[in-house]
């Protein structure tokens, strides 16, 4: 099991590296980027359901639950961004 150091050090590269990665990420490349990302929000609710099936305690039922909701949440918000910004990038003319 990952001690608290290293879990603090990992946490820390991991944060520092996505910073350093998104923020070189052109913004014609965002929309594209974000769908892909919707699709590990998706492994997350998964992983979130997985641990709230084996809950065993109130307590980690309670949070398996809050998991599961904010995952959702962050799921489906994510395709809406996407949507949105989607419609960003069409004509503002109708095609007769």
């Amino acid at each position: 099991m990952i001690e608290g150091f290293i879990a603090l050090y990992i946490f820390m590269l991991a944060a520092f590296t996505g910073y350093e990665i998104i923020g070189r990420v052109p913004a014609i490349l965002h929309t594209p980027l974000m769908s892909g990302s919707n699709f590990v929000h998706g492994i997350v609710l998964v992983g979130a359901m997985v641990a709230l099936g084996q809950a065993e305690t109130v307590l980690a039922q309670t949070i398996g639950f809050i998991g599961v909701v904010l995952g959702a949440g962050n799921a489906a918000g994510g395709y809406v961004v996407t949507e949105r910004m989607l419609e960003m990038f069409k004509s503002s003319k109708e095609d007769a």
